[in-house]
């Protein structure tokens, strides 16, 4: 087998290899709409692994977005060889390597259920740098936001607003893990000419005029059903632990039962213990989770 960059005549049975293996992956990047929207560039430098007759037995995929960039990192899209071989993943990665000038390390989230893919990514010296659980909220009863006197929660305004989603946004996370890097008005001025943007789906939650929280509710898929992601859902740090962020989240829910989603799904990471009590308090239910793996390229 060979080791080579993926052409523009390969992509189509690229596609069709991550549709074969997404199932065994962290699939936020092989959704037919993505892979559509794919193309090979200096942002997604992909490598195939292939065999006697051409055929696909490996992929590897980096992202390289502006968001990506700035953090200087890079996240798999895909990482995997159907013949779960070590030297065959070494290959890959090797040929990925090249992409990764100026960066400071790659990762990849891994299924906690995918043992193979798990050793052999410590087999090549990926470290854990955290977990992360996928909490689901089935058709319950939705519960009314209980929005403290003097606070109000409106719709986000495109091309008012981006300065000040950024600002909570980026003080909320800017010690959680995996989000420490911060966004910027442009990328936020980006959200509603997405796919998955839904018109009122954007909130703020405002101390008067002062803007204080956000929450985002977008289009998604879930075991090839809708469902409604929540994410992010940010308080100013000066603000939090007054029940602010709960309210965000019921009016989330209360959105995503409006639009006709009958299921709701967000992420959290596992030390983040208070925000995942507060999720589960509010009827979402663990139902998958995750390991993310860290390359250090210095």
């Amino acid at each position: 087998m060979k080791v080579e960059a993926l052409k523009l005549e390969q992509q189509g049975d690229f596609f069709e290899y991550c549709k074969k293996h997404r199932k065994e992956l962290d699939d936020s990047f092989l959704y037919d709409e993505d892979l559509q929207n794919f193309k090979v560039d200096a942002e997604n430098p992909t490598y195939i692994l292939t065999g006697s007759k051409g055929q696909i037995k490996g992929a590897a995929s980096l992202i390289l977005d502006d968001y990506h960039r700035k953090g200087k990192r890079a996240r798999f899209r895909i990482f995997h060889c159907e013949s779960h071989d070590d030297q065959d993943y070494k290959r890959l990665f090797e040929q990925v390597l090249k992409h990764t000038e100026s960066l400071d390390h790659v990762f990849l989230f891994v299924p906690l259920l995918n043992q193979k893919l798990k050793d052999a990514m410590e087999k090549l010296r990926f470290e854990v740098e955290r977990y992360t659980f996928l909490l689901v909220r089935e058709d319950l009863k939705v519960r009314e936001p209980s929005i403290p006197k003097g606070y109000e929660i409106r719709r986000y305004r495109p091309g008012f607003d981006e300065e000040a989603w950024c600002k909570i946004r980026n003080a909320a996370f800017s010690t959680l893990k995996g989000s420490e890097t911060a966004i910027t008005a442009e990328m936020a001025a980006k959200m509603p000419t997405e796919s998955d943007y839904l018109d009122g789906g954007m909130m703020i939650l405002y101390e008067n005029d002062q803007p204080v929280g956000v929450v985002r509710g977008s289009d998604d898929e879930y075991e090839d059903s809708p469902i409604m992601n929540i994410g992010p859902l940010a308080i100013l740090p000066e603000y939090q632990g007054k029940g602010l962020g709960r309210a965000l989240l019921r009016a989330s829910i209360k959105f995503s039962k409006e639009n006709g989603y009958n299921r709701c799904v967000l992420c959290v990471n596992a030390d983040n213990e208070q925000a995942k009590a507060l999720y589960l308090q509010e009827g979402f239910e663990q139902t998958e989770g995750v390991v993310c793996y860290r390359y250090e390229l210095k």
